[in-house]
């Protein structure tokens, strides 16, 4: 690409001019991971994150495949990723999600490789894998919602359903929590999750993972109170370790029900979904009091006010 098709690409003039912005905004909030680009111009439909000096690109594909417009727009964005932001194609990371049949099909795994890496946010550090999976390790989108649990859990007991690799259970352990426990089906997940505890040095037993069916465990622990809890369930699940299938908005008036039955009296919980047709069952949910939390909790790098909603949930 010589300088006058680079002057001429919109999508490259778009990131010459956002990069340096967001790369001193990212320094002052102490952030080594980051996004860059959103889908601002409507033409060009990616997600182009910063990690550490490496580069996670999405692309948001329609139904029926890439044309060959759209593969000639592809290669177009990654010439201008490499030559803006002065990454070399080794450490570009490309994928793309395309829209699934709800109820029928989730996103696999992708790879096999295994390349693990250290970033970091607000003075934590975190594990992240850009080539085997479809997400990273650590969802760019919810870092508003851990600060403000890390600021939280200073001397409480600490519940992390769906944990995924376990940001949040990090950012409550920093904060001061008592203990966490961290409930997830996946011995992947809870791997990596005891790895992110031990780079920060916040290891040890008061730190509990534990492997399960989260609305099996539910159903089954007793006589255990927390303080502040996180669920981010999935919009939808068919893993073969479950007993049923697990649908967010079919489920998550008994999910959110359970998890309330297991905190204190004045507890709090934070609920998110990343389901855009999502309903909150206020009907069903009426002994709680849901405050929506949704605008102050997505960053300001993500410009997709519809990424996820969020609720902070306490007894009325």
């Amino acid at each position: 690409m010589d300088e006058r098709d680079r002057r001429d690409s919109p999508f490259a003039n778009r990131l010459r001019k956002v990069a340096p912005q967001r790369m001193r905004w990212a320094k002052r909030q102490g952030l080594t991971a980051f996004r860059l680009y959103d889908s601002d111009i409507p033409e060009y439909r990616y997600a182009v994150d910063w990690y550490a000096g490496r580069i996670h690109v999405v692309e948001y594909a329609q139904r029926g495949g890439r044309g060959p417009g759209k593969q000639a727009q592809h290669e177009e964005v990654l010439q201008a990723i490499e030559q803006v932001l002065g990454v070399a194609p080794e450490h570009v990371y490309v994928k793309q999600k395309a829209p699934k049949v709800w109820g029928q099909q989730q996103y696999e795994k992708l790879g096999a490789r295994d390349e693990r890496f250290v970033v970091e946010e607000a003075g934590l550090k975190f594990q992240v894998n850009l080539g085997d999976y479809l997400d990273t390790g650590l969802f760019l989108d919810h870092r508003n919602t851990r600060i403000r649990v890390g600021a939280e859990a200073k001397g409480k007991r600490f519940l992390n359903l769906f944990c995924y690799t376990g940001a949040f259970t990090v950012h409550a352990a920093a904060g001061g929590a008592v203990g966490t426990t961290s409930v997830d089906l996946s011995n992947t997940y809870l791997s990596w999750l005891e790895e992110n505890l031990r780079l920060n040095g916040l290891g040890g037993t008061q730190h509990e993972l534990v492997r399960s069916d989260v609305t099996r465990w539910l159903s089954q622990v007793r006589g255990r109170k927390w303080d502040l809890a996180v669920l981010d369930p999935p919009s939808f699940s068919a893993s073969k370790k479950m007993e049923s299938t697990f649908d967010v908005q079919r489920d998550h008036a008994q999910l959110v029900d359970d998890t309330m039955a297991l905190l204190e009296r004045d507890g709090v919980l934070y609920f998110s979904t990343n389901f855009t047709g999502f309903v909150l069952d206020q009907r069903a949910l009426g002994a709680f009091r849901f405050e929506e939390i949704t605008p102050a909790s997505i960053p300001e790098d993500i410009r997709n006010k519809k990424v996820h909603r969020c609720w902070r949930v306490t007894r009325k």
